[in-house]
């Protein structure tokens, strides 16, 4: 069982370092490495803030009692709807699950549209390959890995630990760098895609933030 002296330390959350940034990296649609630094910077202030708020009133810290998909698809959005307010040519896509989530600003009425060739696709994950989408179709991929603990993590011993960006990288990818996964007759699991090792290659060479190991 956790301390509290425990949980409160993993509220206080550690900001990227400037120099894992890579000022090489190219991001489409006027996006700079800088936009996307100051995206992550404004969700960690988020989550600090939230946790630190919900530790006051002895409530589990936000990553730990959500579902862990739920989780994901916070950061996610937190990224789409911020990294427009530092990059000016960049619009979150208003269209219900439009794809994708990032649109050059007006380009299309309204900054909405169902499907629209040009954009960034914008995902959060834990895990550091083989990410999945709904649909294998080209676009420009970002993706957000993140470590942060789940609520199961508890029972299995497992400490608090503060939340934190291990990398982000992106690419433009083709429909060949998706491939569908499959699930048993007895899965309810929704089919998705995955990255395949084509994409993920693209995605590591073209990286916008690595934490060193």
């Amino acid at each position: 069982m956790p301390t509290p002296e425990e949980e409160l330390a993993a509220c206080s959350l550690p900001r990227p370092d400037p120099a894992h940034f890579n000022p090489r990296a190219s991001i489409p649609f006027g996006c700079t490495v800088a936009h996307v630094r100051a995206a992550m910077g404004e969700f960690l202030d988020f989550l600090e803030f939230v946790n630190t708020q919900l530790n006051g009133r002895a409530i589990p810290r936000l990553e730990t009692f959500l579902m862990p998909a739920n989780f994901s698809s916070i950061v996610g959005e937190f990224m789409t709807i911020t990294i427009p307010k530092h990059s000016s040519a960049l619009a979150k896509n208003l269209y219900h699950n439009g794809h994708p989530d990032l649109l050059p600003r007006g380009v299309y009425p309204g900054d909405s549209i169902l499907h629209a060739d040009q954009g960034i696709e914008v995902k959060a994950s834990r895990y550091s390959k083989s990410w999945q989408g709904h649909n294998a179709e080209a676009a420009w991929l970002m993706v957000f890995v993140f470590e942060a603990n789940r609520g199961r993590d508890e029972n299995n011993g497992q400490c608090p630990m503060p939340f934190r960006f291990l990398k982000v990288v992106g690419a433009q990818l083709t429909q060949a760098d998706w491939n569908f996964s499959g699930r048993s007759a007895e899965s309810r699991r929704t089919i998705t895609a995955s990255v395949t090792r084509s994409g993920y290659e693209k995605m590591e060479a073209n990286w916008i933030y690595r934490l060193p190991e």
